[in-house]
């Protein structure tokens, strides 16, 4: 275990739960605790919660309580019908405290998705991780506090929960927005929060993106003021994800061309063999998944219908 002060468990407090009353100091006391930041963009988060599920399910009888905190990183993220949504679509079935406001992040100094804090039965933060991995070494953590001793859980994250391949992945995530926008590769002058019209370079070039067509760049997003924009992306990985919202009354139709072709076996799982997909709910997307050799290439998404907002790219 890698904490060494004396550092008690901070206060998770009232305010909105989901699946659970409100746990407090009483609620938690005499239990092995182990607090898990996400927020329901996040790749990271998404490929890690199979394992926070499965310890959650497994050591439940043993006296562990998994407290999920739910701390928003887009504006979206904030509304509670989408929190629900998210955790019954992921299985989430622990507690979650909703924290809006950043009032429990900033209590423990936090400052990564996903963050895993420790707790022993004094509430004293024992152990914390950030990020994903180091599995066996978190769930040994667990069995320590607990007093057990057993195989560690079985974990098989499918479709965006599956393992990043990391061997293959060279390309860092990549906002959009100009507050932490970068390698925007579009010729000409750059507007922000005013609409504009933007057309592709001659070349994009591995690591950098570019819109075409009418689009207003905002401080965390780049919305589609006209049907028939697209975002082009070069990029390394097996997997490629944009986090997609909508402006718009109706689901909006969107095509993914990879190389300029329809991605066929290489398609997401938010996409069929000729590129089709349907953005309807604010999340995350996985738009290709490349099943043999892994390599460099061209991503290009065109939405069919203005109003689609699109936040960050992330590849595993």
């Amino acid at each position: 275990m890698s904490v060494s002060a004396r550092v008690n468990m901070p206060a998770l407090g009232g305010g909105e739960w989901l699946n659970s009353r409100p746990l407090g100091h009483a609620e938690l006391a005499g239990h092995v605790v182990v607090v898990n930041f996400w927020t329901l963009t996040c790749i990271n988060w998404l490929r890690q919660d199979p394992y926070v599920r499965a310890w959650s399910r497994a050591y439940r009888d043993d006296g562990l309580i998994v407290v999920g905190v739910h701390t928003p990183e887009f504006s979206f993220e904030h509304e509670l019908h989408r929190v629900r949504q998210a955790t019954i679509e992921r299985g989430v079935d622990y507690p979650v405290r909703l924290d809006n406001d950043y009032v429990i992040w900033s209590a423990f100094h936090n400052h990564y998705w996903p963050a895993l804090y420790f707790v022993d039965a004094d509430g004293v933060i024992r152990d914390h991780h950030f990020g994903e991995g180091r599995y066996e070494q978190s769930e040994r953590v667990i069995q320590q506090l607990l007093g057990v001793e057993r195989e560690f859980v079985s974990v098989t994250g499918l479709g965006v929960e599956t393992e990043a391949d990391w061997a293959h992945l060279r390309t860092p995530e990549t906002y959009l927005g100009y507050g932490r926008g970068e390698h925007f590769a579009s010729p000409g002058r750059v507007g922000f929060d005013e609409q504009r019209t933007y057309g592709l370079p001659p070349q994009v070039r591995l690591g950098t993106w570019a819109l075409s067509g009418l689009w207003t760049i905002g401080p965390e997003k780049v919305v589609l003021g006209k049907a028939g924009g697209s975002i082009t992306y070069r990029f390394h990985a097996r997997d490629a994800h944009l986090v997609l919202a909508r402006d718009a009354r109706e689901p909006i139709p969107f095509r993914v061309l990879l190389d300029g072709e329809a991605p066929g076996p290489a398609h997401g799982v938010d996409v069929d063999e000729d590129g089709n997909g349907l953005l309807w709910d604010d999340r995350l997307y996985q738009l290709v998944r490349q099943r043999d050799e892994v390599r460099a290439r061209t991503l290009e998404i065109t939405f069919l219908e203005p109003g689609a907002e699109a936040y960050v790219f992330t590849f595993g």
